[in-house]
C-alpha cells in the first residue's frame, strides 16, 4: 500500500537515465511508476529485461529490475494517468536528440504536454533533462502552465540536470555532487528534498535554471575539447613515430596535468550534442564558440582518419579485404551505440569496399554487420579494429585473436590501447596506435 512507501514518484522517460533513476527511488524505498512512449521497451522492462549495462553493489540491473518488479514497488507503462494521479513527485529525463545539428524539442515538449493533463496543485515537477540554457524560463514552465496552474505558486518546478556516466548511473546518482535550480527557493528545496532521498553527496544550489542549464553543458564541452587536444597530437605523435598513450601517460605524471585519452572519435548522448546545445544561445548573442566548435571539428574527423589507418595496411585492395571491429559501443565497457564513433568507422570502411565483420559482447544485435563472436569477427581477415574496449579483448588473448587473422600481413589498429603495454609482438603482426 502507498502509506508502506517513502514517496510515490512519476519517471518520464525509461532510457539510459530514467531506468537506473527510477530504480534508484525503489531502492530507497519509494514505489515508482516509470512513463515511455515505446511500447516494446515498456513491455521489456515488465519483463525484466533491460540492455543496459549498470550494477549496484555487485548486483546487476537485470537482477535489480526483477527485484523491484516482484516486490511492487515499480512498473512501466505507456499510460501516464495512473502515474500522475498517484506522484506527488514527477521526475522527467526525456532528452533532446540532435537532427540536423540542431536540437529537437519535440518528445521532451510531447512529454510536458502529457504532464499537463494530470498536473495537480502541489506537485514538484523536477527535470532532469540536458537542457539548451533558457528552456526551463522560456519552454519548460510555459508549458506546464497551460495545465491552467502557475509554477510556484500552484506547483513546484525544479531543474537538476543529471550528471552521471552510462555504467556508473546507481553509484552516481548517489555520490555524485547535484546542482539544484528552482523556479523559486521553495522550488528548489523540495527538488533538493526529493534528491536527498537517493543522494548522500552535496545538493549544490544554483541561482538560476539558467546557471544550472549552462553548467551542466560546460562539465561536457570541457571534456569535448580535451579530448579534441590529444586527438590532435595523435597525428602528430603518429607521424614522429611515437605512442601517444605514452606521451600522454608520461605527461600526466605533472601534478597540474589531467589530459584524458585519445580515441576515435567522441560519441554518446551527452557530449557531442553539448556544444550544439550551448551554439543556438551564441548564435543568439552574437558570440562565436571557436575553440569549441574547432573541438568538435577534431573529434568529428577521427573515425575518418581511423578508417584511412586501417585501409592503408591492407595487403590487398579495399574491394578484396576483410576487416574485423572490435567495439561497437560509444565509449569503452557500454552497451550505448548511440552516436558511436565506431559505427562512423564502419561507415567509412564500407564505403571504401572492405567487408566488416563486427563483435561488440555487450552492444544489442542491431547491426548487420555485427557478429555473435570474436572468432567469427576475425576469422580470414587481414586486420582488425579495436574501437571501444569489452570484456574479453585483452593483452592476453593477442596470440589467439591473432590465429584468426588471414596470415599474409596481419594488423591491428588499436585506437583504445588494449595492446600498447605488450612487451613481445607474435611475429609477423603490425600493431599501429592512434
Amino acid at each position: 500500500m502507498a502509506e508502506d512507501y517513502y514517496n510515490e514518484v512519476a519517471v518520464f522517460g525509461l532510457g539510459f537515465v530514467g531506468l537506473p533513476l527510477a530504480l534508484c527511488f525503489t531502492l530507497a524505498n519509494c514505489r515508482v511508476v516509470g512513463v515511455d512512449v515505446d511500447a516494446g521497451l515498456v513491455q521489456e522492462i515488465n519483463n525484466g529485461v533491460t540492455h543496459h549495462h549498470e550494477q549496484y553493489r555487485g548486483f546487476p540491473i537485470q537482477e535489480i529490475l526483477r527485484q523491484e518488479l516482484a516486490r511492487g514497488s515499480f512498473k512501466a507503462t505507456t499510460d501516464p494517468e495512473e502515474a500522475l494521479s498517484r506522484a506527488r513527485d514527477i521526475v522527467v529525463t526525456v532528452g533532446l536528440p540532435v537532427v540536423e545539428g540542431e536540437p529537437d524539442t519535440r518528445p521532451l515538449t510531447d512529454c510536458l504536454r502529457t504532464i499537463t493533463t494530470g498536473l495537480k496543485p502541489g506537485d514538484l515537477v523536477l527535470v532532469r533533462s540536458t537542457l539548451v540554457p533558457g528552456m526551463m524560463r522560456r519552454l519548460v514552465k510555459p508549458l506546464l502552465e497551460e495545465s491552467g496552474l502557475t509554477a510556484g505558486r500552484d506547483f513546484y518546478l525544479g531543474y537538476a540536470p543529471e550528471r552521471i556516466a552510462e555504467g556508473r548511473a546507481f553509484e552516481e546518482f548517489v555520490t555524485m555532487p547535484v546542482i539544484v535550480s528552482g523556479v523559486d527557493e521553495i522550488s528548489r528545496n523540495e527538488a533538493a528534498s526529493l534528491l536527498q532521498i537517493i543522494t548522500r553527496a552535496e545538493t549544490l544550489p544554483a541561482s538560476s535554471f539558467e546557471v544550472a542549464e549552462a553548467a551542466k553543458l560546460v562539465e561536457n564541452i570541457s571534456r569535448d575539447v580535451s579530448i579534441a587536444l590529444v586527438n590532435e597530437l595523435s597525428a602528430l605523435t603518429g607521424a614522429m613515430g611515437i605512442n601517444t598513450f605514452e606521451v600522454v601517460r608520461l605527461a600526466n605524471s605533472h601534478k597540474r596535468v589531467k589530459l584524458l585519452q585519445p580515441g576515435p572519435g567522441v560519441g554518446g548522448y551527452c557530449l557531442p550534442n553539448a556544444f550544439r546545445y550551448l551554439a543556438p544561445v551564441a548564435r543568439e548573442a552574437g558570440i562565436d564558440l571557436q575553440l569549441m566548435a574547432a573541438a568538435r571539428r577534431v573529434n568529428d574527423t577521427m573515425p575518418r582518419r581511423v578508417a584511412d589507418m586501417v585501409i592503408k595496411l591492407l595487403p590487398v585492395p579495399p574491394a578484396a579485404a576483410r576487416v574485423a571491429v572490435l567495439g561497437l559501443a560509444m565509449k569503452d565497457f557500454s552497451s550505448d551505440s548511440r552516436e558511436s564513433p565506431a559505427l562512423k568507422v564502419v561507415a567509412h570502411l564500407q564505403e571504401a569496399g572492405l567487408a566488416v565483420r563486427a563483435f561488440d559482447p555487450l552492444v544489442p544485435d542491431l547491426y548487420p554487420f555485427q557478429v555473435g563472436s570474436l572468432e567469427q569477427a576475425l576469422d580470414g581477415a587481414h586486420g582488425m579494429v579495436v574501437l571501444a574496449r569489452q570484456q574479453g579483448f585483452e593483452t592476453k588473448n593477442i596470440e589467439v585473436l591473432t590465429r584468426f587473422l588471414d596470415p599474409s600481413a596481419p594488423f591491428v589498429v588499436d585506437t583504445k590501447n588494449v595492446f600498447g603495454s605488450m612487451e613481445t609482438v607474435p611475429a609477423g603482426l603490425r600493431i599501429v596506435s592512434i
